[in-house]
């Protein structure tokens, strides 16, 4: 790794991107430490240490929740508009032939669409969120105007973090809003080690030996499942174009095992959080009916065991939908058909689709089990021993792998293709 680095700094293109992206990540960074007007601080960190909840959500965003800052949403917004934009092209197959069917041109409008939708969700969100803290009396405003504007300016800053992301993406170097939640998540652990070993028990040692060693598994795990592919035998027909032939030789096809990669976590995480959101804002509601079923809610997402049996759930469904979304057997087997490329037993056309989409079913089985197990395992671990970082710990270190992993493979590939150039 640090030759691949190394060499990714002998090239000025390439270390000019760099300082790009880090600049980019500045600058995020900088927007996560500008704090709202009129927040009392000690109500604001009491009320994320008691709510893991929230407290997830804030090593999301940098730090920037248990600061209240202008970034507060971080990328959040966006996130939520994929996920029903994605949703939208399951259930209205239209929506989907209007998007994918169009090629490049038509994932550029699927984008456009969902930084459309990001708006509304941003304005929602943080309506939903900064009148939660208004009823737990860590924010107040002087004035309606006041309200308007925080709600203006954390919408206006979620869009500009979604642009930022952008940019990033755009020196092809890795994915950008990834990139801007793994900042978000590394800024913050050394904070959480440093309070866990600040607080240290002897009592605890066994829990703190337990949390080093499910962290090693989970990263062996992790590169193990990502780098993990099944694949799939082509060949090509001999072809004759003027004097010259063409094929007859053999390849294969990559079916990863885990083909989403860390988009179902994040998928998850932000739908488990609408419902102990929804929970908290109406526990603090004057009707004590309302407030009673908010409190119930609450508490029903406060249990550790069905908030990971939901979790572990939501993560294995998502796999699935997600994998589906984003692989096309029937295209595949379309471009190969075209190619005059063929898999072994199988005609092409139809019979090679069926087989290709049989098999990703089968691998991205496998690959649902190891995320959903990954995310759940560390927090059955904290019931064990009690260390709080843990819950964090096995999310954080499964996306921080995966999005390093991810980028260290675009790295690889803007090399190898300089290296092409030189000759």
């Amino acid at each position: 790794m640090f030759k691949l680095l190394g060499k990714l700094f002998l090239v000025k293109d390439l270390r000019r991107r760099v300082f790009i992206i880090v600049g980019l990540l500045i600058v995020f960074r900088l927007l996560s430490v500008i704090p709202l007007p009129d927040v009392d601080p000690i109500k604001l960190k009491a009320f994320f240490e008691s709510n893991q909840f929230f407290g997830l959500l804030n090593i999301f965003s940098g730090g920037a929740l248990d600061k209240l800052s202008i970034g507060m949403l971080g990328v959040a917004p966006y996130i939520t508009a994929s996920i029903i934009m994605q949703l939208l092209t399951m259930v209205f197959p239209n929506i989907k032939e209007m998007f994918y069917g169009e090629g490049e041109s038509g994932r550029t409008k699927f984008e456009q669409f969902t930084k459309y939708l990001a708006v509304p969700m941003a304005i929602i969100q943080g309506i939903g969120f900064l009148n939660l803290l208004r009823f737990q009396g860590i924010i107040s405003f002087n004035s309606p105007l006041a309200w308007v504007q925080d709600i203006v300016l954390i919408t206006a800053t979620s869009m500009f973090l979604t642009w930022l992301g952008d940019l990033i993406t755009e020196q092809k170097m890795g994915n950008g809003i990834s990139l801007i939640i793994f900042a978000g998540i590394v800024v913050e652990l050394p904070r959480l080690f440093g309070q866990t070993f600040a607080t240290f028990d002897p009592t605890k040692l066994l829990g703190l030996i337990a949390f080093i060693v499910s962290s090693l598994i989970i990263i062996a795990g992790v590169v193990y499942v990502t780098e993990a592919q099944r694949k799939i035998p082509v060949s090509y027909a001999k072809r004759v174009r003027g004097t010259k032939m063409y094929g007859g030789v053999s390849t294969f096809l990559p079916l990863k095992v885990n083909h989403a990669g860390v988009i179902p976590i994040i998928f998850a995480l932000s739908i488990l959080l609408l419902p102990s959101t929804i929970g908290q804002m109406l526990s603090a509601a004057s009707n004590p009916t309302i407030m009673h079923f908010g409190q119930s809610l609450a508490g029903i997402f406060n249990n550790q065991w069905i908030y990971g049996i939901l979790y572990f759930l939501m993560v294995f469904i998502f796999t699935f939908f997600y994998t589906s979304i984003t692989f096309e057997p029937k295209m595949i087997s379309e471009n190969l058909q075209k190619n005059g490329g063929f898999i072994p037993g199988y005609r092409p056309g139809q019979m090679t689709a069926t087989y290709l989409a049989k098999t990703a079913q089968r691998i991205t089985l496998f690959g649902a089990i190891f995320l959903g197990l990954i995310a759940v395992v560390p927090m059955m671990i904290q019931g064990a021993t009690g260390i709080s970082t843990l819950t964090i710990g096995g999310t954080s270190i499964l996306i921080m792998v995966s999005v390093a992993l991810e980028t260290l493979s675009q790295i690889k590939a803007q090399l190898l293709m300089r290296e092409y150039e030189e000759y």
